[in-house]
């Protein structure tokens, strides 16, 4: 454990490339039985990672346009709602607005909390510098697993099953097992984003574009990211909508949507593929949350499953599997 946090900057890239290659696996097969050279299918895989992030990026920048086109009458429905809420803060803290100054702007002028949020915007570059050399390493890495520089199947042959035939049955278990789960978690963490969008426009809250790619995103973190989802939104709808009445029946609704998408369809749709209970769920997410933590979170399942495909070939290990099962 201690290692896998230290040389997180190796493993994780390490582990989203082999997660990654894994869904491109059957696209290299495929031209592999087509006699087609190793180095253009390395290419076309590229290329459609790149057309990945140019949507992403796309969206982004839809996103970013969305958010700066607010309207001052938002804007100050915003700082009154945002003035409400901080105010006992203010109190508590002492703090004295200046003339024509609201307890909000008060709050964020104060010296403690100016530092704090400059310190958090230096560790907020730093997140992104890690970041991005992250996703360099891991399209290093998925490269070199797509080319065949490193051979996962071989590995675990040498180091685990000492058979071919086993080595070989597992790997491709896992690797449809995985695939499997990652084609399902986008596409219903895909619709679960548009449905978020779609209920900010049917009830007019602001900025529906930004909260379906909020919740697109973090839907990936297992069982936390839906939770999170609906606060933060019903949190921010607080601002325009009526506590009583319309606000109420959002809730409902982005609510129904987590509960259909990831409470419904996603266990149906995952089968019994992975059959991993959830309080094993629970007690991954926290381990590998603590080692590697929001990255660690999202890799939690796939690790999980990999982890347990394995125990399953082994008299030794294969109660311990069907514990977590």
């Amino acid at each position: 454990m201690y290692l896998l946090s230290v040389l997180s900057i190796i493993f994780i890239p390490l582990v989203f490339a082999l997660f990654a290659a894994l869904v491109f696996s059957p696209l290299m097969r495929w031209f592999s039985r087509k006699k087609v050279p190793n180095i253009i299918g390395v290419v076309v895989v590229l290329l459609i990672v790149s057309l990945g992030f140019k949507g992403a990026y796309e969206m982004v920048q839809l996103t970013g346009k969305e958010l700066s086109s607010a309207d001052e009458d938002f804007r100050e429905k915003f700082n009154q709602r945002m003035n409400d809420v901080v105010a006992p803060v203010v109190d508590f803290m002492g703090i004295v607005p200046q003339e024509n100054e609201t307890k909000f702007h008060a709050l964020l002028n104060d010296e403690k909390v100016s530092a704090n949020l400059f310190g958090n915007v230096g560790s907020g570059l730093n997140m992104a510098r890690k970041f991005i050399s992250m996703l360099l390493m891991t399209l290093f890495f998925m490269v070199l697993l797509l080319a065949g520089s490193l051979n996962v199947q071989k590995v675990m042959e040498l180091l685990i099953f000492k058979q071919q035939y086993a080595s070989v049955k597992t790997f491709r278990q896992i690797e449809k097992d995985i695939f499997k789960f990652i084609i399902v978690k986008f596409l219903l963490s895909l619709f679960t984003g548009i449905g978020f969008s779609l209920a900010c426009y049917a009830f007019d809250v602001s900025f529906p574009i930004f909260w379906g790619v909020f919740a697109f995103l973090i839907n990936f973190i297992q069982m936390i990211g839906s939770v999170i989802s609906v606060i933060v939104l019903s949190a921010f709808a607080l601002v325009e909508l009526n506590v009583s009445g319309s606000l109420a029946f959002f809730v409902i609704v982005i609510s129904g949507v987590q509960v259909l998408f990831g409470g419904i369809l996603e266990p149906i749709l995952m089968g019994k593929s992975f059959s991993i209970n959830t309080v094993t769920v629970l007690v991954m997410l926290a381990l590998w949350g603590f080692i590697w933590g929001i990255p660690g979170l999202i890799l939690s399942i796939p690790i999980t499953a990999l982890i347990k495909k394995i125990m399953e070939k082994f008299p030794g290990t294969a109660v311990y599997a069907r514990i977590m099962s």
